[in-house]
């Protein structure tokens, strides 16, 4: 039996799995914590993953990394980190995304160039920062890589750097539609160009651990989330994890001018339309320590209040916010009255606002063409009972829960062993599900809730952007 290795390089953590590569079964798995903060020195990944793949990474013939995505490791001549990484969401380099928005002639000549519209999680804005806020570190720069590209390159020996397409979709200066790098967009970032990484093919090998073990491409965490799923044309995927993220897997790519969808790659050939919030479980966990309650006495508080919470509308731009783009938000809870002032109304109205903000992204991605014939509800998020039982009323579609996995680990290891057979497309690993059917709303409710969200979104969207307006410090 041949064994393949997926690792999941996350904000938070890394998580090693071991599969059967014909099957996918799955036959071991670990993990170790990440650094908390929003920049970290690459070793400490390099630290956690001989943690976790301590006594699983020994006899797998091939493995492959998932990455956060968009995170800058910047590389001197001599492969020492020059600083430490900059990760998807440190929102530092806002400034510099509004800049560079401007200088290319607004969003839509951004996305006629790459597919997306650059927000401060994109490596392109922090390139941008890294040159105006710290010239000399900069100077020093001969190579810029992504996270899970950096492991690749310390998994292969220090070699060529490569990365694959669906990852590099995500820097800001790499175009899915005529798959090539952008270097004039780099250029206007950071006033050269230092090298970048080769882009592999889906199914290309980066070279050789030195156990002996096939090194895959790898690729960004919500392409190999998608690979792992098992995800097809019409299969929406909503993660609940530090983040939100909406993403399909599409035949074309696409491009939103207003910068609400990013017209991402995929890891198979094709593209990956994704829209992301920054604020997803870690509300739920918010709204429960404020509560003093744990996790599953926050849902059994959420389902015994009515939809809508009695009116309260809970805004969770708690860490700012990438989609809508407002950095410097705040979270704002609206239409507080004594009758709603309640542990229920409030549990229920951080659900419907981390729902309401995910249901947005699904309707930008019908907007930009996008089949929504079911939604697969994946992230630790995905496992509160008051999430799945409020997601299909606000989703609006059918949904189905797999079973709880490391889909992102296992969409590396599915790459692996699709490298590994040599074969035409990825191994047909099946993955099990729970299904929610959509309730039948002839009251309106689902709408309803989302019309309640949509004003408070609305209304602190318009106080944000009037000028003169105080920005919260952050």
């Amino acid at each position: 039996m041949a064994t393949v290795a997926g690792v999941d390089c996350s904000t938070q953590s890394t998580k090693v799995v071991v599969c059967d590569a014909d099957t996918g079964e799955l036959l071991g798995q670990r993990s170790a914590p990440h650094p908390e903060g929003t920049e970290v020195d690459p070793a400490a990944w390099w630290r956690a993953l001989a943690a976790a793949g301590d006594a699983l990474l020994g006899g797998v013939e091939a493995l492959a990394v998932g990455g956060q995505q968009h995170g800058l490791v910047a590389l001197d001549e001599a492969g020492a980190v020059v600083r430490p990484a900059l990760l998807w969401n440190d929102v530092r380099s806002a400034p510099a995304a509004a800049d560079l928005v401007g200088e290319l002639g607004g969003p839509a000549a951004w996305a006629a160039a790459v597919g997306s519209v650059p927000v401060a999680s994109f490596t392109v804005t922090k390139l941008r920062w890294l040159a105006e806020h710290e010239p000399e570190l900069a100077r020093r720069v001969a190579s810029v890589l992504l996270p899970h590209d950096w492991l690749t390159w310390r998994l292969t020996g220090e070699g060529e750097p490569v990365t694959d397409r669906g990852d590099a979709s995500g820097t800001g200066y790499w175009s899915p539609r005529d798959g090539g790098y952008r270097t004039d967009l780099v250029e206007l970032a950071f006033g050269r160009v230092p090298a970048l990484p080769r882009v592999l093919a889906p199914d290309a090998a980066a070279g050789q651990a030195r156990e002996g073990a096939v090194v895959a491409a790898g690729t960004g965490d919500n392409m190999a989330a998608a690979l792992g799923l098992g995800a097809v044309a019409g299969d929406v995927v909503v993660s609940i994890g530090t983040s939100g993220t909406v993403f399909a897997v599409h035949e074309a790519p696409t491009q939103d001018p207003g910068g609400t969808v990013a017209g991402f790659a995929d890891a198979t050939g094709r593209f990956l339309p994704l829209v992301c919030t920054l604020n997803a479980a870690r509300v739920l966990g918010a709204v429960a320590r404020l509560l003093g309650v744990d996790l599953a006495t926050l849902d059994r508080l959420a389902l015994a209040a009515p939809p809508g919470a009695g009116g309260l509308v809970l805004l969770p731009y708690l860490e700012g916010e990438r989609t809508p783009n407002l950095p410097d938000a705040a979270g704002l809870l609206a239409g507080l009255r004594l009758a709603n002032m309640e542990p229920e109304h409030l549990a229920r109205a951080a659900v419907e606002g981390v729902l309401c903000g995910l249901a947005d992204g699904l309707d930008a991605l019908r907007g930009q063409g996008v089949p929504v014939r079911r939604v697969l509800l994946v992230g630790g998020g995905s496992r509160s009972a008051a999430v799945q039982a409020v997601a299909p009323l606000l989703l609006g579609a059918p949904v189905e829960v797999p079973d709880p996995g490391e889909y992102v680990a296992r969409g590396a290891a599915r790459q692996a062993a699709w490298v590994l057979a040599g074969t035409p497309a990825p191994p047909p690993w099946v993955v099990a599900s729970t299904a929610t059917a959509v309730p039948e709303d002839t009251a309106g409710t689902g709408a309803a809730v989302r019309a309640g969200y949509a004003a408070a979104r609305d209304g602190a969207i318009e106080g944000l952007l009037r000028p003169g307006t105080p920005v919260p410090s952050r």
